[in-house]
């Protein structure tokens, strides 16, 4: 029976008796709950569970749909000496059941356990206590103590191939030793047989003698491993290697002595060569698992470490200038960016002029121009001019920082198949054990084969049957996709939504925002006694004193065209019909139709059939009077995004139905579809519409739908789809309500988020087949079964050998997913 595991769970929102019995009556139903007293005085939920039938984030996720948040502290241990699946079980088993724990998360590629606790009952002594009787040594919090990365690699990949070197060189004196014939003990040792009446091999003892230190030495490491496995009651695949390396050695000593063995139970070199083997395939994982998680230190390492801190006098001319730490640098200080250098902070542009590169950003490999007035954003690439910049956001609340953040989060994450591949794990050492004990058995007394043999057999199946592949199947995808699509600006927040993403149905769209670029520009000039250029320079200089997305449009279209602006001596906003003012003592209307209707100016026959036409296409109308004579009009319209007709294409392509719910009228929403090609439209909707529209999908078609918003407005739609899709513009990245954030809004990278998540499950699969695969036909050639027919046996060594390349393999064939490239964006770049 698995043990319980019971939790003092802060929780807040409670307020009320039928608060507490809201949550007690939901837990009472919920499987793998034992008891449950939610307490609204201590505003603590005192829990019991079955670990092993209910996690933490589920307990979570039931928690906030009642409406209430849990809080618990979370930090990242740093833990060296991981190195496979059961080492990763080890330590959440075993750290879970410290009191104040409440969730652990290890990774096996960046050697890290993620802990969600209590500060005011854990112990940091007891944690490293448990750390360090499990064989591993924790090497500290991340973000609290100095970790040398780089170090500690390069110590751990020198120590490695040190034991590696060190043993091939004496595996293969051992080998000549053998062969050869050359024995100087031959003389004494039968001397002392012949005086003694004993019978030792010459030759065992002397390569008993070569072989001692450098076995000790190379095999200490995993033995030790092997004895912390035992005393913690734990069988992984250190107790199975050192199972099979001190069966070698020791069948070895007791062939040498001839104690209870003859002297053909001599593979001193064999015994050698195992560990040697086991080292080698320790040693190339490590290199490649490194590889896996260089996205995520590329990303650290964009961030600069010092920055150039300006004054400047009344004339913005610069006073003075000093090199300062990052860590030093508080809001709206000013700082100069020179060619080349990276920016330090997120900020505005006050001064100069530059192409900054933002592609470690948003993907986007074009440089950007950055004038007065505009965002950067730290990371970033400063190219060809000297910018001067204002911060307003430092330190964790950089967009680079949040990127960090949400990728290092998505990384440890695990999507639902890591469950089958961690119940695989938890039954694979006790059945391969049985395995090696019943194929022992069977040679040597059922079917009569020599001592030897049937030793080779049990200890070729100890080594070479290992799950280590089959753990490493999806944390190493997992690591590099979420990286890899990071660097074309998509953040996936969490294995679940990697996992989902690839299986949706349907996929539903805000308009405003998300299929168009959210602002409205000026399309048509219509000028009637007066050239295009004067009907924008007046339009622009009465719109100048709004702040209407329409009048910042206008304003934009006449810097576009050059135009100096006149100022107006009165300014009169009119609701829901535009602006009066007076201009250069001239009485200017900007508005709509009803403006001039209430003003009675005059609109010929031929301006109001125009009009009529640009109406039907959903575009904005602007007339603009001067002394109640109409000079013309301007038409304005939210412009579709060019990559949005592409995107639908794409999803119908893979079989996806597509809608787009939006709060603008049917006409307009009507003809926006048209020009993308939408299924479905659902008009003059409000948020909380939009998230029953889902609800209304989700139950009548029982498909699952993904939702792309702004990631404000419609964050219940967001929250409720299957997938939640937040449209990123570079400022709003730690939106919560998104499963995945698309940065700088392109909507091509919805479809290849899906594609991402296709290609990355697809690679799990493909990992945990060969992972098995290996096991499947590997084991069975251990166990001798093609020895009758082919006389084909497998060397201890060589399964050493095999089974290092299981991982191996399973690790290169994630790294390929490094250069995968979304079908969207193959057929773009085309």
């Amino acid at each position: 029976m698995a043990k319980l595991k019971s939790m003092d769970l802060p929780i807040e929102g409670m307020h009320c008796a039928s608060c507490v019995l809201s949550v007690n009556k939901t837990f009472k139903k919920i499987d793998g709950v034992e008891e449950v007293d939610a307490d609204l005085a201590a505003n603590k939920l005192h829990i019991t569970v079955n670990p092993k039938k209910i996690s933490y984030e589920e307990i979570e996720r039931l928690v906030k749909n009642l409406g209430f948040e849990l809080h618990s502290d979370e930090m990242t241990l740093r833990i060296q000496g991981m190195h496979c699946a059961s080492c990763t079980m080890n330590v959440e088993n075993f750290l879970i059941r410290l009191d104040g724990i409440f969730d652990v998360k290890t990774d096996l590629t960046s050697q890290s356990a993620k802990i969600r606790y209590d500060s005011s009952k854990v112990d940091m002594d007891e944690i490293e206590k448990v750390i360090e009787s499990l064989g591993f040594e924790l090497l500290g919090i991340e973000g609290q103590t100095e970790i040398d990365d780089e170090a500690i690699y390069q110590k751990d990949l020198k120590d490695k191939l040190t034991r590696i070197v060190i043993g091939l060189i004496f595996s293969v004196i051992l080998m000549i030793l053998m062969f050869s014939g050359w024995d100087p003990l031959m003389g004494l040792i039968e001397g002392f047989n012949h005086s003694n009446g004993v019978h030792i091999s010459s030759m065992g003892l002397l390569s008993l003698i070569v072989s001692i230190a450098p076995f000790i030495y190379i095999s200490l490491p995993i033995l030790k491993a092997g004895w912390n496995g035992l005393s913690h009651k734990n069988l992984n695949m250190d107790v199975m290697y050192s199972m099979g390396i001190m069966v070698a050695y020791v069948s070895s000593i007791f062939g040498t002595f001839g104690i209870i063995l003859d002297h053909t139970f001599m593979f001193y070199d064999s015994a050698v060569m195992l560990p040697s083997f086991l080292m080698i395939g320790r040693y190339l994982e490590a290199r490649a698992k490194k590889r896996t998680s260089d996205s995520i230190r590329e990303l650290i390492g964009l961030q600069p470490t010092v920055a150039t801190a300006i004054e400047v006098d009344e004339n913005g001319e610069i006073k003075s200038q000093k090199e300062v730490a990052i860590e030093d640098i508080i809001l709206d200080d000013l700082l100069l960016v020179k060619p080349g250098e990276k920016i330090p902070v997120d900020g505005d542009v006050v001064g100069g002029e530059s192409y900054v590169d933002e592609s470690m950003i948003n993907g986007e490999p074009i440089p950007k121009v950055k004038r007065e007035g505009e965002e950067v954003f730290a990371g970033t690439i400063n190219q060809d001019g000297v910018l001067q910049i204002k911060a307003k956001k430092i330190g964790k609340e950089t967009v680079l920082s949040n990127i960090i953040r949400l990728v290092e989060k998505a990384q440890s994450s695990r999507p639902p198949v890591q469950k089958f591949a961690n119940t695989i794990v938890s039954y694979f050492i006790p059945v391969i054990l049985t395995i090696a004990i019943v194929v022992f058995l069977i040679w040597y007394y059922l079917l009569g084969a020599t001592l030897l043999f049937s030793l080779t057999c049990l200890i070729s199946i100890l080594v070479v049957a290992c799950p280590c592949a089959l753990g490493l199947a999806t944390p190493t995808a997992v690591t590099v996709g979420v990286g890899r699509a990071a660097e074309y600006g998509i953040l996936i927040k969490n294995g679940d939504t990697l996992e989902n993403a690839g299986q949706i149905d349907v996929a539903a769209f805000d308009k405003t925002g998300t299929i168009t670029e959210g602002r409205p520009e000026v399309d048509d000039i219509i000028a009637y006694g007066c050239s295009d250029g004067e009907l924008i320079k007046l339009a622009a200089s009465v719109e100048q004193n709004s702040t209407h997305p329409i009048a910042k449009a206008i304003v934009n279209k006449s810097k576009e065209m050059n135009i100096e602006l006149d100022q107006t001596s009165s300014f009169e906003n009119i609701t829901g019909k535009g602006l009066k003012s007076e201009l250069n003592s001239k009485e200017v209307l900007a508005g709509n139709l009803a403006l001039m209707e209430m003003e009675n100016v005059e609109v010929s026959s031929e301006l109001i059939d125009r009009y009529h036409e640009l109406e039907e296409l959903s575009k904005t109308i602007i007339f603009l009077a001067e002394e109640k004579t109409v000079k013309g009009f301007l038409s304005l319209s939210d412009k579709i995004k060019t990559t949005s007709k592409r995107t639908i294409d794409e999803l119908h392509n893979m079989g996806i139905e597509t809608y787009m719910l939006t709060g603008d009228n049917e006409s307009t929403a009507l003809n926006v579809a048209r020009e993308v090609g939408i299924d479905n439209i659902r008009a003059s909707v409000l948020p909380e519409n939009k998230l029953e529209i889902i609800k209304e999908v989700q139950a009548n078609n029982t498909k699952k739908v993904l939702f792309v918003g702004d990631g404000i407005n419609d964050a219940p739609a967001l929250t409720q789809a299957d997938i939640g899709v937040a449209m990123g513009n570079g400022t709003d990245i730690a939106m919560e309500s998104g499963d995945i954030v698309v940065m700088e809004g392109d909507l091509e990278n919805v479809v290849a988020a899906i594609q991402f998540s296709k290609k990355v499950m697809r690679r799990i699969k493909e990992n945990i087949f060969w992972a098995f695969a290996y096991n499947s036909v590997l084991i069975p050639i251990a166990a001798g079964v093609l020895y009758p027919a082919f006389g084909i046996t497998f060397e201890p060594a060589l399964a050493g050998l095999a089974m290092a390349m299981s991982s191996v393999t399973v690790i290169s064939l994630s790294l390929m997913l490094k250069r995968y490239v979304p079908e969207i964006k193959r057929k773009s770049n085309n």
